[in-house]
């Protein structure tokens, strides 16, 4: 045989060589893998990343207040004159303009764009002031909505800024209606 042929039948040393480099790479991986997958979240992270809540309970013009996240969100069932109220609304009249919803995305802040269903009854917000974090309470301020008391912010009846230090809408978290009377969070 001549010279050339025995470069590209290989030898021994190169066998060593692939394998070691081999067994190395799978060696590297199963010492980086209990790395990776310890930043995978907890069982009871993903346990408490979605969340059924029943609202059958829930008359027109009332709402409950549920601790999603860590984070308390506001399940309102509105009146026809809550309703008419947040529809009657300009986007003009509003310093924030973008619905903050994000079951749609980056829409207007219609009052459409900010409910659950298309009637408009079912509103899901996160109850944190924009401001500084906050708790505003409900039926309260200017504008029939909520009113956080800490800085004096005004939400009206679709949940929107109107008034105060906060600079956005209050926003509407992952949502839906699984049934007639359960809406699943998350």
């Amino acid at each position: 045989m001549s010279h050339a042929e025995e470069d590209h039948e290989g030898t021994r040393r190169d066998f060593l060589y692939f394998a070691t480099a081999g067994a190395g790479a799978v060696t590297a991986g199963a010492a980086i893998w209990p790395l990776v997958d310890q930043m995978n979240p907890s069982a009871d992270v993903l346990a408490a990343s979605v969340k059924r809540v029943d609202v059958s309970a829930i008359e027109p013009g009332t709402q409950i207040t549920v601790l999603f996240l860590g984070k308390p969100v506001f399940i309102r069932r509105r009146t026809q004159e809550e309703i008419e109220a947040a529809r009657a609304v300009s986007l003009d009249d509003l310093p924030d303009a973008i619905a903050r919803n994000e079951n749609l995305g980056e829409v207007p802040a219609d009052d459409e764009n900010r409910t659950l269903d298309e009637a408009g009854e079912w509103l899901v917000m996160q109850g944190v002031c924009t401001h500084l974090g906050c708790v505003p309470l409900g039926d309260a301020g200017d504008f029939g909505g909520w009113f956080c008391p800490c800085h004096g912010s005004h939400y009206d009846t679709a949940g929107r800024i109107r008034r105060g230090p906060a600079p956005t809408n209050l926003p509407v978290p992952v949502a839906e209606f699984v049934d007639e009377t359960t809406i699943l969070l998350g």
